[in-house]
């Protein structure tokens, strides 16, 4: 059975259960996928399949990644992600992964990239907390002291202001509550990484209750 699938955030919304409850859901466009190349053990260390997700115009490719995909025989795609198997011979180069390999009900983990924020500050960055906002304050947003006197420098990883956004970010444990394979979406419960239209990768949760 597949372990993960590419796909593309639509939205959020939210769905009423039997009980009349509403739940809050981000809908996926999950697939079509296709097996674009296996990796083994044997020949390239470690077991994985590479899939190929969205449509890209053939001019847009370059020469490289056109063989590799001519090779496969398979059609220009926009995105290749590699995901790790336990046996990448239960797989065929050119076999189509869809939305219907998730069942209502699952735990699964979502990857994306957050959406990016630009330049922040200590405290939408890193939760710092404000100084006193009285007019005989001196101290209200800064980050505040950078280092000790005795090394005379900063130290590399210190929380400071700078770029916030644009990492990747896993979210895990997260349910699948309706799956809508003819049109390929599915409906996860809650928030996952990244802007409309962002890639995601779903796959089965490492740490499923």
């Amino acid at each position: 059975m597949p372990v993960g699938i590419l796909g593309k955030k639509v939205g959020m919304t939210q769905i009423f259960n039997k009980e009349g409850i509403a739940i809050p859901v981000t809908v996926v466009e999950a697939g079509p996928c296709v097996v674009v190349q296996k990796k083994t053990v044997e020949t390239d260390g470690y077991n994985a399949i590479q899939l190929g997700f969205g449509e890209k115009r053939e001019a847009l490719i370059n020469k490289p990644t056109k063989g590799h995909l001519a090779k496969a025989g398979v059609r220009p795609v926009r995105f290749l992600r590699e995901l790790r198997v336990e046996d990448p011979n239960a797989y065929e180069v050119g076999q189509e992964i869809k939305a219907d390999i998730f069942n209502e009900g699952q735990k699964v983990d979502v990857v994306g990239t957050s959406k990016g924020r630009g330049f922040a500050g200590g405290i939408k960055r890193h939760n710092f907390h404000r100084g006193p906002m009285a007019h005989g304050s001196k101290y209200h947003r800064r980050p505040g002291s950078s280092a000790a006197k005795g090394p005379a420098r900063t130290f590399k990883g210190r929380k400071l202001p700078g770029h916030y956004g644009v990492e990747r970010v896993t979210v895990q444990n997260l349910e699948v509550v309706k799956v809508d394979p003819e049109r390929n979406l599915l409906a996860i419960k809650g928030a996952v990484p990244g802007p409309r239209g962002g890639l995601l990768l779903v796959k089965n949760s490492v740490k499923a209750k």
